[in-house]
């Protein structure tokens, strides 16, 4: 089982955070610390959105600071859950407590039910590069495009400088994120990423920079923004071509000013933040004007890094990852290698969600498998992508036309369900297909 979990001892808080997520995926409550560890047991949740306080009285958040770190630091069995905190005092050090001691993000009560639903959806979608990979969040290869990345990282992280980490959907950009932060001297300051796509373009500016009590409907208490909670470590901005052009030209001031004014505010709060940018989007599509600012692109760019597809790295990055995550996922069952024909048919398949479909792939293949090896069939992999990974010659429009339309085909015209065959979102779909006129 997995899904969401909610720790919260009022039964109502609880109660109207699950009716809010219940279409994002299952929702189990507990209500009391001393259910955590069976919950935990039992459901094996990806995202646990746990309170802070426990004792009638208590605004300290100490109860809940313990009970993270003892998710946190949870060994064997199944891979501790992201955990997002929720407390009704929104004070600025418990914020930053928490996610120094692992929580991936916080919420306070009450909340939007969009900017709760905003933030499960992005801790959702982050879990699966993050926990996949080795334990202190390496990025796994030895192609030399993989050996490329890790200088370069290991050259810029010692560094103060904006980083615009480029790559498709599912290479790992935010493991490049959290690798840049470890080389870092704010290694011991939070690190705070925010999926600009998951959120509403309503609550952008309240998110990034925070507000006062009472500046808008439904700000019943000031809430500290995201730049003031990763003061003193690093911000990372997801997917950051998702901000609309009225966010970005904010977005910048704050950058240039290292300053931002909440919402409700006239007086401007200094921060000290490193920020790092991610996109799936095109290089050369953040210099058309009408979607991204030049003038905050050359702010975030610094440097640059592209992640490489996986495609690119070549039939040793598939197999040792295939490797890697098949053993993380195995577990306590028994040990099987991989049938050698289906080895090299997943070595030759196309991979177009990149890392996380393979480990997707992976984790489906443990559960489904019984044979004494793996086959091909194990992995649920469509055969549409399992073609030679290049063509001499080959018209790469023409082969993303034809791409797009086979998924489209085996999705039988479900956006969102081809967009997920791709591993792309359902935005740079559509741009895909007005593209190409389909």
């Amino acid at each position: 089982m997995s899904g969401l979990l909610i720790l919260d001892d009022d039964p109502d808080v609880a109660l109207a955070a699950r009716l809010a997520l219940r279409k994002l995926a299952p929702v189990a409550v507990r209500h009391s610390p001393a259910e955590l560890t069976a919950a935990l047991d039992e459901i094996a949740p990806d995202v646990l959105l746990l309170d802070m306080n426990f004792t009638p009285g208590a605004s300290d958040g100490a109860a809940g600071l313990a009970l993270l770190r003892e998710v946190v630091a949870r060994q064997g069995g199944q891979p501790a859950p992201a955990v997002i905190v929720m407390t009704a005092y929104a004070e600025v050090e418990l914020a930053v407590q928490a996610l120094k001691a692992g929580a991936v993000d916080f919420i306070t009560k009450p909340w939007p039910n969009e900017r709760l639903v905003a933030c499960v959806q992005a801790a959702l979608a982050r879990r699966a590069p993050i926990q996949g990979s080795a334990a202190a969040g390496e990025l796994l290869g030895e192609s030399a495009s993989m050996h490329a990345l890790r200088a370069q990282i290991a050259q810029v992280g010692a560094s103060d400088a904006s980083v615009l980490i480029l790559g498709e959907n599912g290479v790992g950009k935010e493991l490049v994120a959290r690798a840049l932060h470890r080389a870092s001297a704010r290694v011991d300051g939070p690190l705070l990423a925010v999926d600009m796509g998951a959120l509403p373009e309503a609550l952008v500016e309240s998110e990034l920079f925070g507000h006062r009590r009472g500046s808008f409907t439904d700000a019943r208490e000031s809430r500290p923004g995201r730049f003031v909670a990763a003061a003193g470590g690093t911000l990372f901005l997801d997917e950051i071509a998702n901000l609309p052009l009225a966010g970005q030209a904010k977005l910048l001031a704050a950058l240039e000013r290292r300053e931002v004014t909440p919402l409700g505010s006239d007086k401007p709060v200094e921060v000290d933040v490193r920020v790092l940018a991610a996109t799936n989007v095109p290089e050369a599509e953040l210099f058309d004007a009408r979607r991204f600012r030049p003038d905050l692109l050359y702010r975030l760019n610094t440097v640059v890094l592209r992640v490489p597809a996986l495609r690119e790295r070549g039939a040793g990055d598939v197999a040792l990852l295939l490797r890697h995550y098949l053993a993380h996922f195995a577990r306590s069952r028994p040990a099987r290698d991989i049938e050698a024909g289906a080895l090299h048919r997943l070595c030759a398949y196309r991979w177009p969600g990149n890392v996380r479909e393979l480990r997707q792939a992976c984790e489906r293949a443990t559960l489904m498998a019984r044979g004494p090896v793996f086959t091909f069939t194990d992995f649920g992999l469509a055969e549409i992508a399992a073609a030679p990974a290049v063509e001499p010659g080959l018209d790469l429009a023409r082969r993303e036309r034809e791409t797009v339309q086979a998924a489209l085909a085996q999705a039988n015209g479900n956006i969102s369900q081809a967009a997920k065959l791709l591993g792309v979102s359902r935005a740079a779909l559509y741009r895909r297909l007005e593209k190409h006129g389909l």
